[in-house]
């Protein structure tokens, strides 16, 4: 008889979510037998209690918003990448127990551009302020030889994105959103905000664009990234970041390498154009 394992994703709302697709996609492909991927709603507050409920069959789960961060204080170690930006994406559970944090989105982040001929610019730019601006910051400071300049709305988001830099070692210069447009003549731009708030900025888009990273994939394309494709830019989207940090996730929660990648995204995909 197969030992099962069991995987899930955590976050709150989470119907959304395509990662058990992708997971499942992995396991069939890997011939995993026992394995098995879900999806829960868990906010902050029922984190715990869900943490004290898992049994020994649990190999590893993926989390998403608002349990990036909440979830460092019931772990027992994370990993340098995690700990760089205080965010936890990824937790492996292993058979002596142990509960260990990483963060797949910041590598995931690298491999999706390079997998778009994306490997090092001068300078770049981001769109937002939030959990995965942070992100995004990090995975910059691996390819981006310059300046970074984010676009936030609020002075406070501002001040935080200024200690992530620093702490990131990365060189930052903070711009109100109203400037924004400005933004789209960067190398390469990184959008990080929710679904609508850049659709008022394709209008500005140059007419010889270089490279977007819109990490939405739901709906897709957004309106800026239909506009920029139009123009001859490069876009990559939020289902290539999703596959590549699910990679590393399957490899990690399996101890199975590599990966089906191909396999993932076109399973991503139908689920897409199937919604």
């Amino acid at each position: 008889m197969v030992a099962p394992h069991r995987a899930a994703v955590l976050g709150s709302p989470i119907a959304h979510s395509l990662s058990p697709v992708l997971h499942r996609t992995a396991y069939a492909e890997l011939g995993l037998e026992g394995w098995t991927y879900d999806r829960f709603d868990v906010d902050e507050r029922a984190l715990p209690g869900f943490f004290e409920a898992l049994g020994d069959d649990w190999a590893g789960l993926s989390l998403t918003m608002p349990l990036k961060r909440a979830v460092i204080p019931l772990l027992d170690g994370i990993s340098d990448t995690a700990a760089s930006v205080d965010a936890v994406n990824t937790v492996v559970l292993t058979e002596d127990g142990r509960r260990t944090g990483d963060n797949t989105d910041i590598p995931g982040m690298v491999a999706a551009l390079r997998e778009h001929g994306i490997e090092k610019v001068h300078t770049a730019a981001i769109l937002g302020a939030g959990a995965t601006a942070s992100s995004a910051l990090a995975a910059l400071s691996r390819i981006c030889a310059g300046e970074v300049v984010v676009y936030v709305r609020s002075a406070a988001r501002g001040a935080e994105m200024r200690q992530w830099a620093e702490r990131l070692g990365v060189a930052v210069r903070i711009a109100d959103w109203d400037d924004a447009e400005q933004a789209l003549h960067a190398p390469l731009v990184v959008t990080t905000t929710p679904a609508g708030a850049t659709d008022g900025l394709a209008r500005a888009v140059p007419e010889r664009p270089a490279a977007l990273f819109d990490v939405l994939y739901d709906p897709w394309p957004t309106v800026l990234a239909a506009r920029w494709s139009a123009y001859g830019g490069a876009v990559v989207g939020g289902l290539d970041l999703l596959v590549h940090q699910a990679v590393l996730q399957v490899e990690q929660m399996t101890g199975r390498s590599p990966a089906p990648l191909d396999a993932m995204r076109k399973a991503g995909e139908r689920a897409l154009a199937a919604r």
